[in-house]
């Protein structure tokens, strides 16, 4: 079967905008983003939590091999966090932004929502992805809140969808953005991120 998109994406691929620069997650990078991702608070609603700067090492490693693409998001040179495609299906044109972790002093700044143009640009402009969704904990408000706030639609609560790190089952909440919605997302994300910088 064809399929009728770019990927996966070229292995030196760097997204790059104004505040935030995202380059593909190597094993080498492991000890930075431990270091930053290091907080209790970070990894409430996400499983995985690696112990060791080398258990980091190699989910990175072996990232691909499950299906995910990881990224390594920098600040003015700094990591401050990292983010990844997933969910990839080439002959549905879709994929899923998820996996996103930042430092607690980025939260709420204007490293997610560039983050998130940025992605889709790349998914929608260049890989030619028809959807992109992302989904959360039903308990993790925060973190549907600024999914809203980039614009992506909310589409349901799917049940019992996934176990959390303490063994219990959470409801996922899905967001998703088509490629029908995006330039007028694109063009509320890039507004947003020109009022943030000329409010810095």
């Amino acid at each position: 079967m064809k399929n009728y998109v770019q990927w996966p994406m070229p292995a030196d691929t760097v997204l790059a905008g104004s505040n935030v620069t995202l380059t593909p997650a190597r094993e080498s990078d492991a000890a930075e983003l431990f270091a930053v991702l290091d907080h209790d608070s970070v990894w409430t609603h996400v499983r995985g939590r690696p112990d060791s700067v080398g258990a980091l090492a190699d989910t990175l490693g072996a990232a691909n091999e499950v299906g995910r693409w990881p990224w390594v998001v920098r600040q003015n040179g700094e990591v401050v966090g990292t983010t990844s495609y997933l969910e990839v299906s080439t002959v549905d044109a879709r994929l899923e932004i998820g996996f996103t972790l930042y430092a607690p002093a980025v939260w709420g700044s204007v490293v997610n929502p560039e983050c998130k143009l940025l992605l889709m640009t790349w998914a929608f402009e260049v890989s030619g992805m028809g959807r992109v969704q992302l989904k959360t904990d039903i308990r993790n408000v925060r973190s549907q809140a600024a999914i809203a706030r980039v614009g992506a639609t909310k589409e349901g609560v799917l049940r019992q969808y996934q176990r959390r790190q303490d063994g219990s089952v959470r409801d996922t909440v899905m967001f998703s953005v088509v490629a029908d919605d995006w330039p007028a997302v694109k063009a509320g994300l890039l507004e947003r991120l020109e009022n943030s910088n000329e409010a810095s």
